[in-house]
C-alpha cells in the first residue's frame, strides 16, 4: 500500500481506502498517457526485482502456507497458494511477456468517413482504476498489477489473509519497478490490512474512484461481489467445465486430452469437472477413458451406465452435475447423442468452458454454434482457458458475462474506447 498504511493502523478503514482510491485516481491520470516504454520499462524492472527476491518471496510464501495447514486447508488450496522457483520463474516471465505485448492504448480500433465529410476513428483508452479482490492466489498480485499498468489503469490489489505475506512480498518488487521507471508509485497499490471491511469498501466503489471490480477466488467470494458491487463487474462465478466425446472421437486423443483437462491441475477454474460420453461408443471408450483418470488418481461418480461399467465408480447425484470439484473428482455421463449432450451442457454450465472430442467436423461446428460458453475447444485440453495460453499476455481472470469482456481478461480487454471525430468546418443542419 505503498507504505502509507499500516496493517492495524487506527485510521478507520473507510478513509483509508478512500485515500487509496482518491490516490489511484491521480495515478491513473498519469498512466492514461504514459508512454510505452516507460510501462515496459515498469514491467522489466519490476520481473528483474522478483528473480533478485525469490528468496525472500519463497520465505514469505513458506509462511503463508504453514498458516494454512494449520488452519486445516486442504491440499488443493494449499496448491493454489503455493510457490517454488517454477512458479517464480512463471512470474518473471509473466511479466517480461506482458511487457513485450503490443501497447493498446491509443490503437485504432476502426475508422471511417462520412458523406458530409467527418472521419471518426474509435481509439482505445485505459478503463481508469480497477479493484482487483484475490483470495489464495499470490502470483495475481503480479498478474493483475501487470495487466493493469500496461493498459494504462492503476489497480488497487486487496489479497486474502492466506496469501498476505507472499502478496507483499510480490508487490515490492512491482513498486521497485514503478520506481525505476519513474511512474507513480500509486498506480498499484495493495491493501495493507486484512480487514474484511476493505472489501465492502472497494464494492461500494470507494467514492466514485473505482471503475471495474475484477473478484478472484472461491464461489462465496464472487458471489459476494457480484451481488454487492456498485461499479461493473469482471467475473466467473464457478467453472463448471464439461468434456463431451463424441461418437467419432479418437480413443487414444479422447484418453490424453481428458486426463490432462482433469488431472494437470484439478484446482484451476479450467479444470473439466463433468465428463459426457455418447452411447454409441460407450462399451469402447467409457471403461478405458475412466481407467486412465482412475489411474491418475481421479476418482469417479457415474449414472447408472457408468456404474455398471466401471465399478470403482459411486453413483452420482443430481448435485455432481453443478459441482465445481476443484478436487480430483469427476462425475461422468453417458448421453444419447449430440444433441442430449448439448442440453446437459446448457442446463448445467456456468458457461466458463466446454470442449468436444470428436473427428466429426459437422459435430463440432453444431457444438460450437449452439454452446454459449465464454470458451469452446475442440480435440484440447481445457486448461489451455488461460490468457496466457491464448497468447494475450496474461490474464487478470475469466470472465462468462456478455458486456465488454468476455472469456479471458487481457490487456485489450482492460481497455475501452473513446471516438474521435475530424471535421472540416461541417454544421449540422
Amino acid at each position: 500500500m505503498s507504505g502509507r498504511h499500516e496493517a492495524g493502523a487506527a485510521a478507520d478503514i473507510g478513509t483509508i481506502m478512500r485515500d487509496m482510491g482518491q490516490r489511484a485516481r491521480a495515478a491513473a491520470r498519469v498512466l492514461a498517457f504514459a508512454s510505452t516504454h516507460s510501462k515496459n520499462k515498469a514491467l522489466l524492472a519490476a520481473a528483474m526485482a522478483i528473480r533478485a527476491a525469490r528468496a525472500d518471496i519463497l520465505a514469505a510464501n513458506i509462511r503463508d502456507v504453514d498458516a494454512a495447514r494449520l488452519a486445516g486447508r486442504g491440499e488443493s488450496f494449499v496448491d493454489r497458494l503455493a510457490l517454488n522457483d517454477v512458479r517464480i520463474d512463471g512470474i518473471v516471465t509473466t511479466l517480461q511477456a506482458i511487457a513485450a505485448f503490443a501497447d493498446p492504448i491509443g490503437s485504432v480500433i476502426a475508422e471511417w468517413s462520412r458523406p458530409n465529410g467527418l472521419e471518426i476513428s474509435r481509439v482505445r483508452t485505459p478503463l481508469g482504476v480497477i479493484g482487483v479482490i484475490f483470495e489464495s492466489r499470490p502470483n495475481v498480485t503480479a498478474d493483475a498489477g501487470a495487466l493493469c499498468l500496461k493498459a494504462g489503469n492503476a489497480v488497487i490489489l486487496r489479497g486474502g489473509s492466506d496469501s498476505f505475506n507472499s502478496a507483499h512480498a510480490i508487490h515490492a518488487c512491482l513498486v521497485k519497478g514503478l520506481e525505476a521507471a519513474g511512474l507513480p508509485e500509486d498506480a498499484i497499490q495493495l491493501v495493507a490490512t486484512t480487514d474484511r471491511a476493505a472489501v465492502g469498501e472497494m464494492l461500494a466503489g470507494l467514492h466514485g474512484n473505482l471503475d471495474v471490480i475484477v473478484p478472484r477466488g472461491g464461489k462465496s467470494l464472487v458471489g459476494r461481489v457480484q451481488a454487492e458491487a456498485r461499479v461493473p463487474v469482471f467475473a466467473h462465478l464457478e467453472g463448471i467445465v464439461h468434456v463431451y466425446v463424441h461418437e467419432s472421437a479418437n480413443l487414444d486423443l479422447a484418453k490424453a486430452v481428458i486426463r490432462n483437462a482433469k488431472m494437470r491441475r484439478t484446482s484451476v477454474c479450467g479444470a473439466a469437472e463433468t465428463l459426457l460420453i455418447d452411447r454409441a461408443i460407450r462399451d469402447t471408450h467409457l471403461k478405458p477413458i475412466c481407467d486412465t483418470l482412475i489411474a491418475a488418481g481421479c476418482a469417479i461418480r457415474g449414472d447408472a451406465e457408468t456404474c455398471t461399467l466401471v465399478p470403482e465408480s459411486t453413483p452420482a447425484t443430481e448435485a455432481d452435475w453443478v459441482t465445481e470439484y476443484e478436487d480430483a473428482i469427476i462425475s461422468v455421463k453417458v448421453v444419447a447423442n449430440e444433441t442430449e449432450a448439448i442440453d446437459h451442457i446448457e442446463t448445467h454450465s456456468s458457461h466458463h468452458t466446454e470442449a468436444i472430442i470428436a473427428e466429426d467436423q459437422e459435430a463440432v461446428s453444431r457444438f460450437f454454434t449452439e454452446i454459449d460458453s465464454a470458451i469452446l475447444m475442440h480435440n484440447a485440453s481445457t486448461q489451455f482457458a488461460d490468457g496466457g495460453e491464448f497468447g494475450m499476455g496474461g490474464e487478470i481472470g475469466i470472465a462468462t458475462g456478455k458486456m465488454h469482456a468476455r472469456g479471458p481478461v487481457g490487456v485489450e480487454q482492460l481497455t475501452s474506447f473513446k471516438y474521435l471525430v475530424r471535421g472540416s468546418g461541417q454544421t449540422r443542419p
